[in-house]
């Protein structure tokens, strides 16, 4: 393209305004409030609808669709570009096996820091460290993709874009596997470093949603040494049915541990139902864990208390101290969980504040072939609190510090290490489930 020469228009006024009345429409009646919590429906549909004949541009109405959905001033509405559906749809065959470095990112300050570094990784065998500042991946500038995200959401919350660029950069290290990415980091001492790392096979069960792509459902476990016996700590990134046998089977080997630690950091949710199976691993009576609710219909997140193990033996649920490890990427059902837990006093939170994005939602193809994500359902806590916009607040607040990063400290573990060695002996489960 020239320059001074105008972007290719793919739009005509009539698909531009159906696909908004769509999207309007869709939202008008599947909206869990009717009075949409005081916003006037009708007056956006008003002031926005003559902007949309007007525009020749997806890109362009994506953004008008947005400042649709921000009024509501919630999670869980967007717009998914259907160049990008379709791709996902129509490929018959992955491109090559699904590879990745093994790093996790966070914002800490406002800067991209290497969080995670997964043992056995590429990035791991390379010499990549955590508390590293990632600067750039291949020939895109960090800060520079950090900035247009920001500029590109002005309405939507700054924790909602540091999320969705977390996600958005840690994206850009996977690939094939044997394909390569070119990182820049800054170390601990500000010396530059470049690293062109080989992707290896990311480990994990594929599992799709919707229109979605698909995803690697992982979960890990391990037994750690502890003062008054060992501490089970459990890690998944998703909550997808797939993993509900892995989970089934790591509290089978964990059971006879002092306490159980889950950690839903960086867990960005999935299947809300599953909170149910899990809880009962915990909770030995069917006890609410929260409600959602639509115009026509509730759903209560009431436990299924474990009764029988992965090999047919009977079980009870585990009635040790419990902590969860939550930060600014747990989101939806983390939050669900973590709330719940917490709100019935099974659970301490340890971490940082969740990301406050806990509506279930619905995927609605558009006309123009984009697809919508959209509100259904409210959801409020086992006491009647709303997650929505303010999330999960740990009881034991700990913010992620570039100083912990670089030593290899894990503030939060360690802390709910402590806490489970300094608990009483276990109480019963049936007692917990009555707090």
């Amino acid at each position: 393209m020239q320059p001074g020469t105008p972007p290719r228009a793919d739009l005509d006024s009539s698909l531009a305004v159906a696909t908004f009345d769509s999207a309007w429409s869709r939202i008008g009646v599947s909206y869990y409030d009717s009075t949409f919590r005081g916003v006037d429906w009708a007056r956006i549909r008003t002031e926005l609808r003559p902007r949309a004949a007007a525009i020749r541009r997806s890109a362009d109405l994506r953004k008008l669709l947005e400042e649709m959905f921000a009024p509501l001033g919630e999670s869980h509405f967007a717009v998914i570009p259907g160049d990008a559906v379709a791709q996902v749809q129509t490929r018959a065959e992955p491109e090559g096996e699904p590879g990745d470095v093994g790093i996790e990112l966070r914002f800490v300050d406002g800067i991209p820091l290497v969080s995670r570094v997964e043992p056995g990784s590429a990035a791991a065998a390379a010499g990549i460290r955590t508390g590293w500042r990632l600067d750039r991946i291949d020939g895109t500038d960090v800060d520079s993709l950090v900035g247009a995200r920001r500029a590109a959401a002005p309405r939507r919350e700054r924790s909602s874009v540091a999320l969705e660029t977390a996600m958005s950069i840690m994206a850009r290290t996977q690939g094939a596997v044997a394909s390569t990415v070119r990182l820049a980091l800054t170390d601990g001492a500000r010396r530059r470093r470049v690293f062109t790392v080989v992707r290896r096979t990311s480990l994990g069960v594929p599992v799709r949603y919707g229109h979605l792509p698909p995803q690697l459902a992982r979960l890990e476990s391990d037994r750690l040494p502890g003062a008054e016996g060992c501490v089970g700590v459990i890690r998944f990134n998703t909550w997808m049915t797939p993993l509900t046998p892995h989970f089934d089977a790591a509290m089978d080997e964990l059971r006879d541990c002092r306490g159980i630690v889950l950690d839903l950091r960086g867990n960005l949710g999935g299947l809300a139902a599953m909170v149910m199976g899990v809880g009962g691993h915990f909770l030995d009576s069917a006890v609410s864990l929260g409600t959602s609710r639509s115009r026509a219909s509730v759903a209560r997140y009431v436990v299924n208390p474990r009764r029988v193990g992965v090999r047919g033996q009977p079980v009870s649920p585990f009635a040790g101290p419990m902590a969860i490890l939550v930060d600014g990427l747990s989101a939806s059902t983390s939050e669900i969980f973590a709330a719940g837990m917490q709100s019935v006093g099974r659970a301490r939170v340890f971490g940082e504040t969740t990301a406050g994005r806990a509506l279930p939602s619905t995927l609605t193809r558009l006309p123009n072939g984009d697809v919508m994500q959209h509100v259904v359902f409210d959801f409020v806590g086992a006491r009647g609190e709303r997650i929505e916009g303010r999330g999960v607040v740990p009881d034991v607040p700990l913010p992620l510090h570039r100083d912990d990063l670089l030593a290899g400290r894990d503030a939060a573990l360690a802390a709910a290490l402590r806490w489970i060695d300094a608990a009483g002996a276990p109480a019963t489960a049936a007692s917990l489930s009555h707090r």
